[in-house]
């Protein structure tokens, strides 16, 4: 059972989690895919190697509860089209029977407290379709951005520091 959202503990994603990383992603990318109407998206597709990458490539943050892996969020400095530095915010993911717990709000918020000062801005993107996660994002201060680059069938949001 879950405990309150409030409650559990974030913390950072090690190697040892790549594999639940890795089943987390698939759950929560398939609803996505069905949302929006295609399987091209990159997540889909990532193979175990390219999870371990990333966690090392990004800050990844994950959550459990007990020994169970239920939400990660993940978060990395790049800059944007104008050369100003930006917090790009990945795979922001809540475990399928877990979501509208409050729980991914709060994964949100943590990532964006803890980038790096020289930020910006922060920047992610999102099924053009998934009009669950555009409420979240919008209801966060994020801001679509149709004429900014983004996977097939997804939307680019940004939000000012």
């Amino acid at each position: 059972m879950l405990a309150g959202v409030k409650d559990l503990e974030i913390g950072r994603a090690t190697a040892a989690d790549a594999g639940e990383l890795l089943v987390l992603t698939r759950a929560c990318w398939v609803q996505e895919a069905l949302a929006n109407e295609t399987f091209d998206i990159p997540a889909l597709h990532e193979s175990l190697a390219e999870v371990q990458a990333g966690i090392g490539n990004w800050d990844t943050y994950v959550v459990r509860d007990g020994v169970r892996l239920i939400a990660s969020v993940r978060g990395q400095l790049s800059t944007n089209e104008d050369g100003e530095p930006v917090w790009e915010i990945g795979r922001l993911m809540v475990a399928p029977d877990l979501q509208a717990t409050g729980l991914g709000r709060r994964l949100l918020e943590h990532i964006q407290q803890v980038a790096p000062d020289e930020a910006r801005s922060f920047s992610l993107f999102t099924g053009a379709r998934s009009e669950r996660n555009l409420r979240l994002y919008q209801a966060a201060g994020f801001r679509p951005r149709p004429e900014l680059s983004a996977p097939p069938a997804a939307v680019t949001l940004t939000k000012p520091r």
